[in-house]
């Protein structure tokens, strides 16, 4: 059971540092011409790295389009951001504790 929990762990952080590669490239082309953001549709990504697939980033439609032809919003960029920190960190505190409770289980409930 904590294998298979450890393991979408695994893949669910995965899936976020992929969108966090995904949002900074958006920031870093913020002024490039003619550039389109770029995200992933996260619950599809995610369910398919817990089938040993992948999924690939997709263009974001819907955004403002500059004369530039770009159509990065940094407010969304920055949102996402901070979306992405969240799971990121929820996802690691649930790792370490999963990670305490197998230490503490092999200690004999010992704390060290």
């Amino acid at each position: 059971m904590i294998d298979r929990l450890t393991d979408s762990l695994e893949q669910y952080m995965n899936v976020v540092s992929q969108r966090q590669k995904l949002v900074t490239s958006n920031i870093a082309n913020a002024d490039t011409p003619g550039f389109k953001t770029q995200d992933l549709d996260f619950q599809s990504s995610f369910l398919a790295a817990l089938d040993g697939g992948t999924s690939g980033p997709v263009e974001v439609t819907g955004l403002t389009v500059r004369n530039d032809g770009n159509n990065v919003d940094l407010d969304r960029e920055a949102r996402l951001l901070a979306e992405n920190a969240m799971r990121f960190s929820a996802a690691s505190n649930l790792m370490r504790s999963c990670l305490s409770t197998v230490k503490e289980a092999i200690q004999g409930g010992k704390s060290s």
